[in-house]
């Protein structure tokens, strides 16, 4: 790729391709529309439509697709060509305004969580335009919402955007009292995302990562990840290849790749894109996501984006970089350099704690899922428990205002706000603690829950939402206050005072920890069955229907959508784990201990007075075989307890028992499969080694 800015982009119907490709009155009512949020008028939509046909077809397009995030977490889209009957025989490549803005799609095969029944087939996909429209494999892909057929949002974009809407209401509410200049507020996301690149031929011999993405099985190899050595290092010139050829992918799409590098275990990477608004930077990790398989195989390789593909070494999250910006630029989480900015960053950073502190819960809903559970709570990733790392010099000037003696010069006691300008915040100030699930990071938050995986969506509807009923909340109080620096002063006091407990800069890996956070009153939830359920708890359910971004409905769907894919994943694991000892593991150590009792039989044929010692192969044998019968029998245990589980109607206690029966079961059969591994003759043994899965690449 010889010109970088001449092919960004080219693959996107962004405003480059918009002002080519439409009349500069369309150009500017189509953008006015994207900016104020209104209907667009049939007549420009039809002129929109027309023109990113063109554009398509000038590119090689033959069929479009609305292109929507349903709740399986993946993306999917139903492909219409262009093409429609002139009548005569012939063909003419049409779209019109009415497909661009609404398609129908099948609803009914789709995860509803009973928004709907298997007759109710009807769902509609709505134009997303503030995301670019864009071509991947020939198909003209149209970012939409997915709705049913009685308006329920049967996707994870819908409460997304609506959450952007309810954060930019309520922080408009509160910037206005400072005086600040713009008009729409909007939440900015960078995603940092994780994965492992494996060879495909390795991979296609391991029942356990086609069906379920992570080894269910496998020794430790004699090195891990002990030495540091992978994490920066230099990085193989296969990988570099893979490595360029998804650069160049991703900004043809317009996908801003910025850096890459090796992880901190073996066969793991990392990509960063530079941040962009909120829903678009969500849109083009799930572009990102499935366009690394597809690079990946084109070089023979797979990716691997579970959350914990190998036991020992660290699992893959995508970090979550989330902050606030308008649309005049302003950055509001940057400490700035007057009385009136420090005063709004660190409203704004009270409202973040407020928030976080008191939807701890919610925050911890918004990563549920089995893959993640195997990845929280070790190996740099943060702990279940959610809590805040703000940095020394943040906490200081946060526990003066505790204090009630604002952030004024030492000698004096109060200074109230908008007398005096912040001590100077370097934007590295804060310490990037691995364990902490939510850090501050100079100008923005870093949320480092979620999954390599996971849609952003939901962790980010969370966040928005969450910060906005901060905000409602300042700005009812403030907007009725006499004086305004000395309620907004009491303000980021009480603030303080009442959710402190959430702020911890130590060891998140710890037992003390556990029990320190058990005493400050923080939610603990090891397991996403345990999680999700509270989102069904009063308070949460009363916050996201204030703002218009769920329903009880909708949030009862969701609820159940994520309890039986906790429950369908586990289950799936559970079986394949047991055909795998029984098909594969068993019979392979069967024929083992075969060759070693037919040597011992061979050697003690052998007539003579001359007696050859078989002691080695005696214990071997020996010890074979009783693992091999304790295999056997802990499988049989995992098939009673994965059974029985299956058939609990309750869908929370089915959950709940796959977490404390089944999950345990399998890490029993794991133990005995895992020392045998170490004992039988890898030419003998039917699956490929840890060590030439991470390090053969």
């Amino acid at each position: 790729m010889k010109n970088i800015p001449e092919v960004f982009g080219s693959m996107a119907f962004n405003e480059k391709a918009m002002a080519k490709y439409l009349s500069p009155e369309v150009f500017a009512e189509l953008k006015r529309a994207i900016v104020s949020g209104a209907p667009m008028n049939i007549n420009i939509a039809n002129a929109v439509a027309n023109g990113m046909k063109e554009w398509a077809v000038a590119h090689g397009a033959t069929h479009y697709a609305h292109w929507f995030q349903p709740h399986t977490g993946y993306t999917s889209e139903k492909h219409d060509s262009f093409i429609c009957s002139d009548g005569n025989g012939g063909v003419l490549m049409e779209f019109s305004g009415k497909e661009l803005i609404k398609g129908e799609a099948d609803g009914s095969s789709f995860p509803s969580g009973g928004l709907r029944a298997t007759f109710e087939a009807r769902g509609y996909t709505a134009w997303d335009p503030t995301s670019y429209a864009f071509i991947k494999d020939g198909v003209l892909c149209i970012p939409t919402a997915f709705c049913s057929y009685g308006g329920h949002a049967l996707d994870k974009k819908t409460p997304l955007l609506r959450s952007m809407d309810a954060l930019n209401t309520q922080a408009m509410r509160l910037l206005r009292l400072f005086g600040t200049e713009c008009e729409r507020v909007i939440p900015t996301v960078g995603l940092e995302q994780e994965y492992f690149l494996i060879d495909h031929e390795r991979y296609d011999k391991r029942k356990d990562l086609i069906y379920t993405g992570r080894t269910l099985l496998g020794a430790r190899p004699p090195k891990g990840q002990e030495l540091d050595d992978h994490y920066y290092g230099s990085i193989k010139i296969r990988i570099a290849a893979f490595m360029k050829e998804l650069n160049e992918e991703l900004w043809k799409l317009g996908i801003l790749a910025k850096t890459e590098h090796n992880e901190a275990a073996p066969a793991q990477h990392e990509l960063a894109p530079i941040f962009c608004k909120c829903n678009i930077a969500v849109d083009h990790n799930q572009i990102t996501m499935e366009v690394m398989k597809k690079v990946a195989r084109r070089h023979n390789l797979t990716c691997l984006l579970h959350e914990k593909p190998f036991d020992g070494v660290n699992g893959s999250g995508k970090h979550n970089n989330w902050g606030l910006g308008t649309d005049t630029g302003i950055n509001l989480f940057s400490p700035g350099s007057t009385p009136l900015e420090n005063a709004r960053f660190l409203t704004m950073i009270c409202a973040v704690i407020k928030a976080v502190d008191e939807y701890q819960d919610l925050l911890r809903f918004s990563v549920a899922g089995p893959g993640n559970d195997y990845r929280l709570g070790g190996y740099e990733a943060p702990p279940a428990i959610i809590s805040m790392c703000l940095g020394e010099d943040l906490e200081k000037i946060l526990a003066r205002f505790a204090a009630g003696k604002g952030y004024g010069k030492h000698k004096q006691e109060t200074l109230k706000i908008g007398a005096d300008a912040l001590p100077g915040i370097p934007k590295d100030t804060t310490d990037r603690n691995r364990t902490s699930p939510f850090a501050f990071t100079g100008n923005k938050f870093e949320f480092r829950s979620l999954g390599s995986s996971m849609s952003a969506s939901d962790c980010n509807t969370i966040l928005n939402t969450t910060v906005a009923e901060s905000f409602r909340v300042f700005a009812d109080y403030l907007e009725n206050a006499s004086d305004f620096q000395t309620a907004l002063q009491d303000l980021i006091g009480q603030t303080i005072r009442r959710h402190s407990r959430i702020i911890f800069s130590g060891n998140g890996y710890s037992a003390e920890w556990v029990e320190e956070a058990a005493k400050r009153g923080l939610s603990n939830y090891p397991s996403s069955a345990e999680a999700i359920p509270h989102a069904l708890d009063k308070k949460n359910v009363e916050l996201l229907e204030r703002h218009g971004v769920l329903s009880r409905t909708e949030i009862a769907a969701v609820v159940e959508i994520l309890l039986e894919n906790y429950c369908k994943q586990i289950n799936i694991e559970a079986n394949v784990m047991s055909e795998m000892v029984r098909r594969d593991i068993i019979p392979a150590v069967i024929e083992f201990s075969g060759k070693i009792a037919s040597t011992i039989a061979a050697k003690n044929s052998i007539g003579g007075y001359h007696k050859f010692c078989h002691r080695t192969e005696t214990e071997l044998l020996d010890n074979v075989s009783t693992l091999c019968d304790q295999l056997y029998e802990r499988c049989e245990k995992l098939d009673r307890a994965t059974a029985a589980t299956a058939d609990i109607e309750d869908m929370a206690q089915r959950a709940l028992s796959f977490r404390n029966k089944v999950l345990p079961a399998m890490a029993l059969v794991r133990e005995s499969s895992d020392r045998l591994e170490t004992m039988v003759s890898k030419n003998i043994w039917p699956y490929p080694s840890y060590g030439s899965l991470i390090y053969r690449v």
